[in-house]
């Protein structure tokens, strides 16, 4: 990859490169076996989309002119330094029906043999956050010996939490109504021994993690298009956000060149680490 990156903030410099930008960060190292370190990654137009929904399909998808080369080594370089990713139900059936990409592994050889030499297992354990618990599962994670938790709610389908618990996978249990809800969650897997977990789900799953007090940092992408669209997803739904929404920017990179015609930012926000709290205490069903 070529050095095209400036920085603008909080000091100016030039010729930056993309590639080991992120693993400088060493997130890897930023978590403990009493705090665990969340961080979560988003890619946003202008606008706000970071998807469109087909509607006929009942699904979403990632616009073609939102991916470049630079996001997604980004990306995978923040996937290269978690013990544990959560993703969701709904990107595990889009997945299964070919609408996304596989991103449940480190697959770049060079990431790989980071991890290795950073002393992290070959593959990052996996969480599916599910309020229906009726997703499909994909057969890569048993492919790679991935540990993989199911988190739902104490109100979701009894005859689904034995169907996964019977497949052996632990069900984590997240509070009192059918949804995940972010502090229990992330208590449980800090009790687990995890510490340096990766948000890859969606808004719903930001927000509750946001709400709660649970996110470290934030990363985002922002490309500098605007996309439209009637049928669309942005960065957070649900209720309004008081002080846990408030950001405090650490780093600005801004490649003038990538998307063609275009350009885009990579922006680092850190949350004040006096709101992050877990005050619920999870049940972990083995």
């Amino acid at each position: 990859m070529q050095n095209d990156l400036l920085c603008l903030y909080p000091k100016f410099r030039e010729n930056i490169s993309v590639e080991g930008l992120y693993l400088a960060h060493q997130l890897h190292k930023l978590g403990t076996t009493e705090e665990a370190f969340v961080y979560a990654n988003f890619l946003s137009s202008l606008d706000g989309r970071i998807a469109l929904e087909d509607v006929d399909q009942g699904s979403s998808y990632i616009p073609k002119q939102l991916k470049t080369t630079s996001d997604f080594r980004l990306f995978m370089e923040l996937h290269a330094q978690a013990d544990c990713l959560i993703t969701h139900g709904g990107y595990m059936r889009t997945l299964s029906e070919g609408g996304l990409g596989n991103i449940l592994q480190v697959k770049d050889k060079d990431l790989a043999e980071w991890r290795r030499n950073n002393g992290l297992k070959p593959q990052p354990a996996v969480v599916i956050a599910s309020a229906s618990l009726n997703f499909p599962f994909h057969e890569s994670l048993h492919e790679h010996q991935q540990t993989v938790y199911i988190a739902t709610g104490k109100k979701a389908d009894p005859d689904r939490i034995r169907y996964w618990q019977n497949q052996g996978h632990p069900v984590i249990i997240t509070g009192e109504d059918k949804m995940v809800h972010g502090a229990p969650l992330i208590s449980g897997l800090t009790k687990l021994g995890y510490k340096n977990i990766y948000l890859i789900a969606g808004p719903k799953m930001l927000h509750t993690v946001i709400r709660e007090k649970q996110l470290s940092r934030l990363y985002l992408t922002t490309t500098h298009q605007l996309i439209g669209g009637q049928d669309f997803r942005t960065l957070l739904t649900g209720s309004e956000l008081g002080s846990e929404g408030r950001l405090m920017l650490e780093e600005l990179y801004y490649e003038p060149d990538s998307p063609i015609g275009s350009g885009q930012f990579f922006m680092q926000f850190s949350l004040n680490p006096s709101l992050i709290s877990a005050e619920q205490k999870p049940e972990v069903n083995p």
